[in-house]
């Protein structure tokens, strides 16, 4: 299933006008299980994430909240292509399909801020790429994208009408091998520090924005999005809410 929805998606693009910069394709290996480890600004980051692999033919199988599986579309879709439940009450068997997976030879793409960032910057990583990969024997590779915010995101205007013509920019890095003996959290510091200085030059190089785009530039950068402190507590309001709902 995976081949036609991938023919789906580049179709969207080319209808959407998407601009894309793609660097560092050649890091994604031709065979052999790896990990992508992804930022997450935007709902269409799987997407993204998964064309530096298509000219090799690989396909990303990306680890998603079990509730999408549950969904009457997309649940056939994301069982369909492969992709990996992520139940967040017992995330062992997550895990434990993910390690097979990269022991059979595959891509697994990882989201280690878990939640998307509404302020755009990077937040604090999960440990669970670095993990894997010390597990599985694999390398992980940084996988930073920017621009896809303005063009569908949390809570503010999505841009996916035709002929939108916006710019995403999208890298791979090279390689980062985790040694079996590796401090974990120093690892999981390493891939995020890599991934900074990666974003900092996808955004030093992206076209100026003004007006209401500034919304979707960082704070640190002159824009209008929150503050990583503003996103924080807007993170937590939402999840208590949601388990106000679910409780109440």
């Amino acid at each position: 299933m995976y081949r036609p929805v991938i023919s789906a998606v580049r179709a969207l693009f080319f209808v959407q006008g998407t601009r894309f910069t793609i660097t560092g394709q050649e890091h994604v290996p031709a065979q052999g299980g790896a990990i992508m480890a992804i930022n997450h600004t935007s709902y269409l980051d799987f997407m993204y994430a998964g064309l530096p692999a298509w000219p090799n033919r690989r396909y990303v199988r990306f680890m998603a909240k079990k509730s999408v599986f549950s969904h009457n579309v997309t649940g056939p879709l994301m069982r369909g292509m492969g992709h990996i439940p992520v139940d967040r009450h017992k995330g062992g068997e997550a895990f434990a399909a993910a390690i097979r997976a990269l022991r059979a030879g595959e891509i697994v793409g990882v989201f280690p801020e878990a939640t998307m960032s509404r302020s755009f910057e990077l937040k604090e990583f999960k440990p669970g790429a670095v993990k894997m990969a010390q597990v599985a024997g694999v390398p992980v590779l940084p996988v930073t994208i920017w621009g896809g915010q303005r063009v569908w995101t949390k809570n503010l205007p999505k841009h996916m009408r035709p002929g939108s013509r916006i710019p995403v920019s999208i890298t791979v890095g090279a390689p980062l091998e985790i040694a079996r003996r590796e401090d974990v959290n120093a690892a999981n510091e390493r891939l995020r520090a890599a991934m900074q200085v990666q974003l900092d030059a996808q955004q030093a190089a992206y076209p100026t924005l003004h007006g209401e785009d500034l919304r979707y530039v960082p704070a640190r950068l002159g824009g209008l999005a929150p503050t990583p402190e503003q996103a924080h507590a807007a993170d937590h309001h939402d999840m208590n809410r949601t388990r106000d709902e679910f409780t109440g």
